[in-house]
């Protein structure tokens, strides 16, 4: 007989789960206009089993807002680890390359934005926080860049996020041409 705790329960099976659908339907339509309901229908569970996963909707979306940022730092240390200059300024644009292809499928930008959108629920913009925190931190400590160059990384990256949301990449006008310039995208 195997003790308990070396058999996963069927909810910690099925929270993965829950949680990755969660993070693809909240993405779609956001955190107001997504119920559990739709999360559960993803997931292919009913919505009282979600409701006993993630007892509230919040607890949902934070959870798939931690997987995001989970997917993100793991982007991140594979392009670091890839990079082909070891310098500061090497490993933070290999970390940034390595971002935009990890975003080439909109799923991960378009949660970061819906959760910045609904940043004022308490529990989302205290999960939001503390995921760029681990970002910023991660990107300071393994390029082991200034801050000054960490600011400019992740003021970058949002830039990003604005140009590939608005489809600003596809304006020809020279506002349009200001903000996309030397931001290139896999």
């Amino acid at each position: 007989m195997s003790p308990r705790g070396s058999i996963l329960s069927t909810a910690d099976q099925r929270r993965p789960v829950v949680t990755d659908a969660a993070l693809r339907r909240f993405s779609q339509r956001g955190f107001h206009a997504t119920t559990v309901a739709d999360v559960a229908a993803e997931a292919k569970i009913s919505p009282a089993y979600a409701f006993k996963l993630f007892p509230r909707k919040e607890a949902l979306f934070v959870a798939a807002l931690e997987l995001c940022f989970a997917r993100i730092l793991e982007a991140l240390a594979e392009g670091a680890d890839a990079a082909p200059d070891p310098r500061p300024e090497g490993v933070l644009d290999a970390m940034g390359d390595a971002y935009a292809r990890l975003i080439q499928d909109r799923t991960l930008l378009m949660l970061q934005v819906h959760a910045q959108s609904v940043a004022d629920v308490p529990e989302i913009g205290s999960a939001l926080r503390a995921g760029l925190a681990r970002i910023t931190t991660f990107a300071k400590d393994r390029s082991r860049a200034d801050d000054d160059a960490v600011q400019r990384f992740v003021a970058y990256g949002q830039l990003c996020h604005l140009i590939v949301t608005a489809g600003i990449e596809d304006v020809p006008d020279a506002w349009a041409q200001i903000l996309v310039r030397g931001i290139r995208h896999p």
